[in-house]
């Protein structure tokens, strides 16, 4: 028996663009000193990425695919990353060659290094309820007349999509270079392009321009509500605040919600004006009634997926606002200057209401992926017996 071990050392989580290194392990459990120890061999083992696609047939129509056969011979030594998977395999990188023939000895273990850039023109990361997108690293093992055994080390992939294009996306071609570098600063000179992306998606999303907006339904003015940018990255809190002093309707309670929409494209619906698939990821609510101001904080979760398209499915996010306002005007309670006792108010018992709503579309962008890495439900770590 061979123990094969895969280690995503950085962690499970990378842009689309960014260099994925895993360490791999294959090692013989046996005991030298065991009377049964004997050598173990391996013919070949190879490694790559491959991303495998699923739609729901209840809302995606997609065109007739061919009969694939799924099922390997004994004496193939081709490696089919996405066999026995559900789904569509879209995506996936040339198979890297780790060893050919491998032997151990007992209680002997030998370590390889993959790496792979991923891959910059695939989808990112996603688990819709309509359309999946999900990414493996698949290592292919086979002894000498056995099947290929599959080892997968799922991983999530961010990708930065609606961003601005760098205005020197060569910078590093054209600087001058250094007879006398060292390695290690050849090894950051690598990491430039993640380290730009990141300098960039911090640049995007520091900005602060102030939106207001003014409420208002058939009645009038509910209130004047502000919001200090639009655009996000996965983890930061979205604030915005509320004035209702300048309102001419009472607003009794507000909530807002931030949601997702996932839209499939038109040609690959499966019926004539579907609905658009909206999913909540946080609620903020509050009763308002002869409140002058409020405010409400959101957190947009690590774990979910950044707005993107495709052929197939389009993912935006926004805000959603409801109100609830009152027909007619509210006298505050009053207070006497030298009332001594304390007073309590209490509400109408029957309030003649109104309710609207509101949608704010805003952009979410990814973040470190480092970070993403820290509620990620992937440990980057897997392994089999062969």
């Amino acid at each position: 028996m061979i123990e094969v071990v895969a280690s995503m050392a950085r962690g499970p989580v990378f842009l689309a663009g960014e260099l994925m290194e895993c360490l791999i392990t294959f090692t013989n459990p046996m005991s030298h000193l065991s009377t049964s120890a004997s050598s173990e061999m391996l013919a070949w083992a190879s490694a790559q990425i491959h991303c495998q696609f699923h739609a729901s047939e209840n809302r995606v129509d997609l065109p007739a695919q061919g009969n694939k056969q799924d099922v390997q011979a004994e004496s193939e030594t081709v490696l089919i990353p996405s066999r026995g998977e559900r789904g569509q395999c879209v995506l996936d990188t040339p198979p890297k060659i780790l060893f050919c023939d491998l032997r151990l000895d007992p209680g002997e273990s030998k370590t390889y290094s993959y790496s792979e850039v991923v891959p910059s023109d695939g989808p990112p990361s996603f688990r819709g309820q309509a359309v999946k997108y999900v990414y493996k690293l698949t290592i292919g093992c086979q002894r000498v007349n056995s099947p290929i055994k599959l080892l997968r080390v799922p991983f999530r992939v961010l990708v930065l999509q609606g961003m601005p294009e760098p205005p020197f996306p060569q910078d590093e071609e054209v600087s001058p270079s250094n007879p006398f570098l060292e390695e290690e600063e050849a090894s950051r000179r690598d990491a430039r392009p993640l380290e730009r992306a990141l300098d960039m998606l911090m640049v995007t999303t520091s900005r602060r321009c102030p939106h207001m907006f003014n409420i208002t339904n058939m009645r009038g003015k509910v209130a004047k509500f502000c919001i200090f940018k639009t655009v996000y990255r996965l983890g930061e809190d979205i604030i915005g605040t509320f004035n209702f002093s300048e309102g001419d309707i009472p607003c009794l309670q507000y909530s807002v919600s931030l949601q997702s929409e996932e839209e499939i494209q038109q040609q690959y619906q499966r019926r004539p004006g579907q609905a658009i698939s909206v999913t909540g990821h946080g609620r903020h609510m509050e009763s308002c009634l002869h409140t002058a101001s409020s405010h409400f904080s959101l957190p947009i979760p690590l774990n979910v997926t950044p707005g993107f398209s495709t052929d197939i499915v389009t993912l935006r996010w926004r805000l959603h606002f409801e109100f609830v306002t009152a027909r007619e005007p509210m006298e505050p309670p009053t207070v006497l200057q030298n009332q001594s006792e304390v007073t309590v108010w209490a509400g109408a018992e029957h309030v003649d209401v109104d309710t609207f709503s509101w949608n704010l579309p805003i952009k979410v962008l990814p973040t470190n992926p480092a970070l993403a890495s820290y509620v990620s439900q992937f440990t980057g770590t897997n392994s089999i017996n062969i």
